[in-house]
């Protein structure tokens, strides 16, 4: 299968890539690294990397960009970053990415553990990874072609401890490999409108 990768370059884009790259031709995208570059948040941009890559068989997501911060010191603008990237970001990944995909196809989204187990400073991301796994749920039954789509939620990784630990009190670190599975799960199974949690 011809797979993009998009945040490739991070953390569990990493993982999936390696993963996924055992049995697959991995399209590795960033931001600014990466075979393309795309910047979520642009539509035109998003339509300019399909165009580039061309007819694709799967699409991975893990990147989105969303606020952490304490309650009392968010304001609509802090919701935006979510709204707009990890959120409105994936969803035009998913709108514009059909007419390149493949018959029988998927899309893979990433939430996150804090749609279920929020965290102090985390009241921004929170909704964003719920609205996600909601999108996933709704389209589910509407993608066309046997396309199907699925999301991953992942608990704090163990390669992220030593950066973003000190938030996730409490939380068992879960490695890179075992949440790049979920993603193979759902890449290359046949579940549809379901949300792998990796915690």
């Amino acid at each position: 299968m011809k797979i993009i990768v998009i945040g490739a370059t991070g953390t569990i884009g990493s993982a999936v890539s390696k993963e996924l790259g055992e049995r697959h031709e991995i399209v590795k995208v960033g931001s600014t690294r990466g075979d393309v570059q795309v910047d979520m948040t642009s539509l035109d941009s998003i339509r300019q990397m399909y165009q580039k890559i061309g007819k694709i068989d799967a699409m991975v997501s893990t990147a989105g960009n969303a606020h952490f911060g304490p309650l009392d010191q968010l304001t609509q603008k802090e919701f935006e970053v979510g709204l707009g990237s990890k959120f409105l970001g994936q969803v035009n990944l998913v709108l514009l990415g059909q007419d390149f995909m493949n018959d029988g196809g998927s899309f893979t989204l990433t939430s996150g553990i804090l749609s279920q187990d929020p965290i102090p400073g985390g009241t921004a991301v929170t909704p964003i990874n719920a609205a996600v796994e909601g999108f996933v749920l709704g389209a589910s039954i509407e993608m066309p072609r046997g396309i199907r789509i699925n999301a991953v939620s992942p608990g704090v990784l163990e390669e992220s401890m030593e950066q973003i630990g000190a938030f996730f009190q409490g939380h068992v670190p879960v490695p890179g490999w075992k949440v790049a599975k979920a993603y193979s799960k759902s890449v290359e199974g046949r579940l549809n409108g379901q949300v792998f949690r990796v915690w």
